[in-house]
């Protein structure tokens, strides 16, 4: 599943089974604790269960996207449990991630929050 690509966009935070490490963007250390806890046990996890490298990423618009890599190679990876688990995390977490957006784009997009709590409802 590696791809090659470099992760495009702003890092929100990251784990590596290689490594195993975890890494918080210190521009989102003013995230409360809880949170910044539930983002690192949720790409530890991963990590742990699937292998190779989590990033967790806001694209030019805002977006929160999840982009997973793999050492070429890695026959520890499951590629397949992978998918999987981002499926898994989209809808168990959906309601965190979309707050995460919902602040990205406020504090570091400077869009009006109303606006954006408007499309919500």
């Amino acid at each position: 599943m590696f791809d090659g690509m470099a992760v495009q966009g702003v890092i929100l935070c990251a784990a590596s089974a290689y490594e195993e490490k975890y890494y918080l963007n210190p521009d989102f250390s003013g995230l409360p604790v809880s949170i910044q806890e539930e983002l690192q046990i949720m790409c530890v996890l991963y990590t742990a269960e699937i292998g190779g490298i989590l990033t967790l990423h806001f694209d030019d618009c805002g977006n929160l996207l999840l982009h997973v890599t793999a050492r070429e190679n890695d026959l520890l990876f499951d590629e397949i449990g992978s998918v999987l688990k981002i499926k898994q995390i989209q809808a168990e977490k959906r309601e965190l991630l979309e707050a995460l957006e919902l602040y990205y784009k406020a504090k570091f997009l400077q869009e009006d929050i109303s606006d954006l709590l408007g499309e919500r409802e």
